[in-house]
Formats: structure tokens, sequence, C-alpha cells
């Protein structure tokens, strides 16, 4: 298939417009505006001098979680606990239950919470809209955290304390998501059409499970519009090894738009949950959660090194992010540092020089500034320091978390320029990064050029000169995927 933009001007190149001429998955050629021809057979679309640049990538996604969660009742704008139970107090009750399904919000933040969240809670807002018993699993904004009732404890065999964090909360979240398994496929359609709509042409799935499996299956049913970077976890290293794979291999029956990524591999926990291993303490005295002892992780990257994969390490806090560090610098593993929230200044040349990436997730820094002054006062000029990653020789990419935060780049670009998306004041602006910088971290590729992968988004306006809410709502008017129109905005 031949695609000719006629009339759109590359952000890297002159001003003037030119046409791109696409042929499968190729730009087969960039010529002066009007110098591209076209048989009747041929797609053209006229840009009217629009901005063309490579396409997006969110290189940090749990999609099936993300998927699911669009139609979850968002609980996120709860100042305390009996707020959030309220709120499905009302959700319940105007609920036709058809079912035994368990009922699932998602998006608390309990550390800035000043009372405990309990079962009971819940308990009481599903007898008050006359569902009692009904099981009710609340997952927070870091997914490091659930809230259940005690119907959801017994169903999905978690402690009967209300809130459950770390591992017993991954398994809560992947047992509720297993259950919902039915009609999964429209809800992957319409968050993939969604992320398309964003000029997103790629995407790396960090979701829980057999991910280049899963994928062949979806490419298999027709769900084939982005390419998948799809990362693995140590419960499924075995199936993988078992299956010849290694990071950067094709996954078969995808046409070659699935290959596998990183092992992912856990050093700590998270902010708003207190488990992110800081060096200095939280207002409890505690300094987070460690997720291997000493000399565990080098061991387990070593391993996954000498089998062909790299790592995406998380690691949050700045102790984790010194312990991920050593690791790789031991193990001589290569990989990234996923987070990096807050670093200690004498790790930052650490990244460029050990070559470890710094994959990051700016609208973080917007949801978790009121967290981040409250848990980490003192030493907030060092959390999201993407200018000070950058400085130091880092290279970062950006991605979204989601459904921590939603799948969309423009979210993502905006909150690492401007450090703000309201009338707040920007929030530790002295690490904010230019628009070129951010954009980089998330484009497909460097730039379009002849003879690259056809991954491309029109844009309606230069995100390099862009103010807050244009950058953050920018409108995208095509996005093209592997050499296909994923995306039409007429």
């Amino acid at each position: 298939m031949t695609l000719v933009l006629r009339s759109v001007r590359l952000l890297d190149g002159p001003d003037a417009p030119v046409d791109v001429v696409v042929e499968d998955d190729t730009i087969a050629s960039i010529v002066p505006a009007g110098e591209a021809t076209a048989t009747v057979e041929d797609h053209v679309f006229d840009l009217e001098g629009r901005w063309v640049t490579p396409g997006y990538v969110d290189h940090h996604t749990h999609f099936t979680m993300w998927a699911k969660h669009l139609a979850r009742l968002d609980v996120s704008a709860a100042r305390e606990p009996e707020d959030a139970a309220e709120a499905i107090r009302v959700a319940l009750a105007s609920e036709h239950v058809v079912d035994d399904s368990a009922f699932v919000a998602r998006g608390f933040q309990d550390a800035l919470w000043t009372r405990e969240p309990t079962g009971e809670m819940l308990d009481a807002a599903a007898a008050a809209a006359g569902q009692e018993g009904r099981a009710i699993v609340v997952v927070s904004h870091d997914l490091h955290t659930v809230w259940v009732n005690e119907a959801a404890a017994q169903r999905f065999h978690a402690p009967r304390t209300g809130i459950v964090r770390e591992d017993g909360a991954f398994a809560v979240e992947q047992a509720v998501d297993r259950e919902a398994a039915e009609g999964e496929d429209d809800l992957i359609a319409a968050a993939l059409s969604a992320a398309s709509a964003r000029g997103v042409t790629r995407l790396t799935d960090l979701e829980m499970a057999d991910n280049p499996g899963v994928w062949a299956g979806r490419f298999r049913r027709g769900l084939d519009t982005m390419r998948i970077v799809a990362n693995i976890y140590p419960e499924h290293l075995p199936l993988s090894v078992a299956r010849g794979e290694r990071t950067g291999a094709v996954v078969p029956d995808t046409g070659g738009m699935v290959t596998v990524g990183a092992l992912k591999l856990f050093a700590d926990g998270a902010l708003n949950s207190g488990t992110a291993l800081c060096h200095d303490p939280y207002l409890d005295g505690g300094f987070g959660y460690a997720v291997y002892g000493e000399g565990e992780l080098e061991q387990v990257m070593a391993d996954a090194h000498a089998q062909g994969f790299a790592i995406a390490l998380h690691a949050i806090g700045d102790l984790a992010v010194a312990r991920a560090l050593d690791a790789f610098e031991a193990s001589g593993a290569r990989g990234t540092i996923e987070h990096a929230q807050l670093v200690a200044n004498a790790d930052l040349a650490r990244f460029a020089a050990l070559g470890v990436g710094a994959s990051v997730h700016p609208e973080h820094l917007l949801d978790d500034r009121d967290v981040t002054d409250r848990l980490w006062a003192g030493r907030t000029e060092r959390a999201f320091p993407y200018r000070a990653l950058t400085e130091a020789g880092a290279t970062l990419t950006f991605g979204s978390d989601a459904p921590v935060a939603p799948l969309d780049p423009w979210f993502a670009i905006s909150a690492a320029v401007h450090r703000t998306r309201d009338a707040r004041d920007a929030w530790e602006p002295g690490n904010a990064v230019d628009p070129m910088t951010a954009l980089r971290a998330s484009w497909a590729v460097p730039a379009l050029a002849v003879g690259g992968q056809a991954d491309l988004a029109v844009l309606d306006a230069d995100p390099r000169t862009a103010d807050m809410p244009t950058l953050r709502g920018m409108y995208v008017s095509l996005t093209v995927a592997a050499g296909k129109v994923t995306h039409r905005a007429w």
C-alpha cells in the first residue's frame, strides 16, 4: 500500500513543506511539496502544512489492566477513605448486577489520607447499596496496594486487613483480571484505538502475564494495529527460554510487529505505599522495602543476561536506584531502571557510565507532587530529576505506567517540560527539560528518514513552541503505524 502525505513540515528539517511517500512499512521518499506523484490507487492526504514527527512510544504500560481500568470507577479525588467508600456506594446502588463479579474501583492515594481505610468501610458501602456480601477491590493509584472488603479477601485469598501491599496486592490484581477476561478483546481494541489517536505507534507491555504468548494470540485475532515490545517476568522466564526467546527476538505469527522485551524485576516498592527504598527515613521511621537480599539481585540479573535478556529494573527510591546501578555493574547486564523517581546526586553520572537507560514516567511527578512534598520533604530537588539525568548523559525514555497514569505521550511530554498541568506553579522547575528532549524521549526513532520504518504522527501544532494546555492536549490529525493508517481525525 502506498500513502502520500502532501504538504507536511518536518520538525527537524527545513521549514518548507514536503511530501512524504510511504511504501508498505518504509518511508520511500521525502520531496518538496507538490513533487510526489500518485496514482488513483494510492491513498493521498493533503495535510495543509501540519507538522509530521516520528510515531510515539509508550515505554512502560500494563496494557490489559489499562484497558480494563478505562471502565472502572475512579476514586482518585477522594480526600479520605470515607469519600471513596461513598463513591463506591453510589456506583453500586446504580449498578444492575447480573452476576457475582467483584466490583473494582481504582486510583486511591492513602498516603494523603489522615484515616486508615478498612474493609468494614467497604462492607458497609455494599450493604447500604443493597449488595451485602459483594466482593469489592479498590486498586491504588500506584498499583502497589489494594483495599479489599471481607468478601474480596475470602474470594482472592488475601489477608483480612483491609489494606494489602506489594506482592499480596499484585496477586489480588491478577486474580481480579483473570475473572474479568470475558469481553477482553473488545476492551483491548478500544484501548489500542485510543492510543493510536494520541499518535502512539509502539508500546512496551509490562502486564504480569506471558506477554509474548498473549500478544501472539491477539495478533492472530486481528488486534494488530501497533508494534509491541512484550516484556516478561521471572515466573515466565523458563517458558520464554524453552521457546528460544531472548530480548529483541521476533514473536512468530505477528508479522514482525511483536518482539520480546526485557525481563522485568523489582528492586523496591512505591512512593505512595511508603515502600520505595530510600537512604533517609519516612515519617514513620521506615526506609522502604527491598525485594532482594544482599547479592540476590546481581545473581538474577547475571543469569538473565547469560540467557540473552536485557533487564527492566523497577527502582523508585534513591537507595533502590543506587543498588540497581550496583547490580547492573556487578552482573554485566544491560537495560533500564524503571521510574528512578529519587536519585542521589552521586548516582546521576552512573547511568551513562554503565549504559543504563532511565525509563521514566513524567505524569507521576504531577500525580505525586503532594505525596512527594510530604513523604520526601527536604529532598524534592532530587525527585523526578529529568534535567539532572539528561545533563549527566543519561538516555531518557518516557512512558505512562498506565493505568497509573493515562496512556497519553502528550501528558508525559508536557509534564516533563512544564512540570505543572493546572494553575499551580511549576513543581521543582529546575528539573524541567526542553521540548526536543521530551519529544525524543517519546519517539519511536530519532528522526524520519528515507528508508526508515513508516511510523509517524501528524500534529496540528508545533510542539516545540506550544504552551502547556496545547502541548498536553496536542491534536493528532493522523497516525501511521507500520505503513498503515491507524488513526484519522476527519
